[in-house]
This record gives structure tokens, C-alpha cells and sequence, in this order.
């Protein structure tokens, strides 16, 4: 194993789609399903997302992105030279615990939220060199048939 991607995109929202492609053809090469890789697109695109909105706010940066198939699992990793954020200063959002009480809910502040949940662990690095946001997805297990016990 042991694959791993890497390119520089313009911190654009009009580019998140091709960002997400990206981490979504390694999510191919790394044996995920349909379900795993739109998962893996959806957390990869809250983070762009939040990567342009608070960190470059009205500035001009690039979002360094790289995608790895190791042993640990597949690990998507985003760099910007933007404004750090504590991601413990962050709170949990309230759920509504009906569907009908969505509409009451206000839009954004879910992308935190949404990438812990579909992904099995999401890091933060914060130093002079930029911010870091590791994400890991354990990677699928093959298919157990009975001849293989």
C-alpha cells in the first residue's frame, strides 16, 4: 500500500468540487464504496469550506491537499496559511429531534460537526507554518468468503 497524492488548489469556492474530486478518485484507489466515498467528499468539502470562509475570509490563499492510503487508513490532509481558529471553541450544534424542527435550524455551523461524524478521527495542527486538518477513514475490509477462515 502506502499511495499518496498531493496538489495545490486556489482557496476557491468555485474549486471545491474539483477538490473533492481529487480526494474522491483516492477514495476509489482505496477500495471505498459509494457510500464511504461520498462520506469522505462531504467531509473534505465542509472543510474547504470552512478553510475559505474563516481562515482566507475576503483574502486571497491556496489550500495545500493531499490524500494518502496507508496502513492507518485513508487520511486526507488540508494546508492553509489563513487565520488559525481553535476547533474546541466550537460548539456542538443542536439537533432538532424531529425533521419538522429543521426548518428552525439556522444555516451554517455543521462542518465541524459533519466531519467528526463520517470520519473515524479529524486533527488540528496550528503553528507558524499554517493550519493543518488531518482526517483519517479507516479503510474497508476486504470481503471475508468461507474459504478464507
Amino acid at each position: 500500500m502506502g499511495r499518496k497524492r498531493s496538489t495545490v488548489f486556489p482557496g476557491r469556492f468555485e474549486l471545491i468540487s474539483q477538490i473533492c474530486d481529487f480526494v474522491g478518485r483516492g477514495a476509489t484507489e482505496a477500495g471505498f464504496g459509494t457510500d464511504d466515498r461520498f462520506q469522505l467528499t462531504l467531509a473534505c468539502d465542509e472543510a474547504c469550506t470552512n478553510i475559505i470562509e474563516h481562515a482566507y475570509g475576503d483574502e486571497e490563499g491556496e489550500i495545500f491537499v493531499s490524500w494518502e492510503i496507508g496502513e492507518d487508513g485513508f487520511v486526507i490532509t488540508l494546508r492553509d496559511q489563513g487565520t488559525p481558529f481553535d476547533p474546541a471553541d466550537v460548539s456542538e450544534p443542536a439537533i432538532p429531534a424531529t425533521p419538522s424542527a429543521l426548518e428552525e435550524m439556522q444555516v451554517g455551523g455543521l462542518g465541524l460537526f459533519i466531519m467528526r461524524k463520517v470520519m473515524d478521527r479529524v486533527r488540528f495542527q496550528f503553528d507558524e507554518t499554517g493550519n493543518m486538518v488531518v482526517m483519517t477513514k479507516l479503510l474497508p475490509a476486504p470481503p471475508q468468503f468461507e474459504d478464507d477462515r
